[in-house]
């Protein structure tokens, strides 16, 4: 029973991983005695994110850039993590993108990333890792898909981001569909659907330019819970769904969102 809650020694891959909800994962999974792989775009970014997670949490943390969005991408990023292990105990599927434009401006390019990054890229990272899963997970012990979803897949959202919404709500639905075939597998999947975190990616949507040094305060004023979420209430919530703690936990999309949904 003391060790429910232990993820010492596993391999994990987080896209995404270079900031973000991505980033505090990866700090959460380190600190807590995991061996981390994180994957985004920029490579410079993914790089100096990784140094700076290994310097301040211990462990190691290696970076895998890629372009998860394309089949090709995908392929080089499982390819050169291949070179690297022989098996994945623990897939997050993070990587996100979103795109904010009126109704009547709404561009076709703006629907195609936000569906390739948020929607195809989860289904054929997990398809491409899925050997590398099956190499070490037991019916003891399974393998851990996590798939990011979001609070805006499960409510309407406020924001002028018409594909982001769809493609999360897709997010949650392909995490029942994909736990209905791989459970038996010995790959255990769920879905994380949080609300306001300080990241990149909401301060573009509240005008903070990408910002993160914010009084994120005001916005928190707005939720039930008074505040925004921490890397310690999502890296949390991934640690439970990875552990011994989460092992009977199939098939489901939990909110992390201080009440937003529960409350609305």
């Amino acid at each position: 029973m003391k060790d429910l809650f232990s993820i010492t020694g596993k391999v994990a891959f987080i896209s995404g991983g270079s900031r973000g909800i991505g980033e505090m994962i990866a700090a959460g999974f380190l600190a807590n005695g995991a061996k981390v792989y994180i994957s985004s775009r920029k490579a410079d970014v993914c790089d100096e994110t990784a140094r700076r997670l290994a310097d301040t949490y211990g462990g190691e943390c290696i970076s895998i850039p890629a372009d998860l969005s394309t089949l090709d991408g995908i392929e080089a990023a499982v390819g050169k993590f291949a070179e690297m292990e022989q098996q994945l105990d623990i897939l997050v599927n993070n990587a996100g993108a979103s795109w904010g434009a009126s109704l009547d401006e709404f561009p076709e390019v703006g629907w195609d990333k936000v569906m390739d990054v948020n929607v195809k890229g989860v289904f054929f990272l997990t398809q491409k890792m899925l050997p590398l899963l099956e190499k070490g997970a037991t019916a003891e012990d399974p393998a851990r898909v996590i798939n990011i979803g979001s609070v805006d897949g499960i409510k309407t959202p406020s924001f002028e981001t018409f594909s982001y919404a769809p493609s999360k709500a897709a997010v949650h639905h392909l995490t029942r569909n994909l736990a209905m075939h791989l459970t038996k597998r010995n790959v255990i999947c769920n879905a994380i659907a949080p609300g306001p975190f300080p990241t990149w990616m909401l301060s573009t949507g509240i005008g903070g330019g990408g910002d993160t040094d914010l009084d994120w305060s005001v916005v928190g004023q707005q939720n039930p819970r008074g505040r925004v979420g921490s890397a310690e209430d999502i890296a949390g919530l991934a640690i439970f769904l990875s552990s011994r703690a989460g092992a009977y936990t199939v098939g489901e999309v939990i909110t992390c969102d201080g009440g937003i949904v529960a409350c609305s």
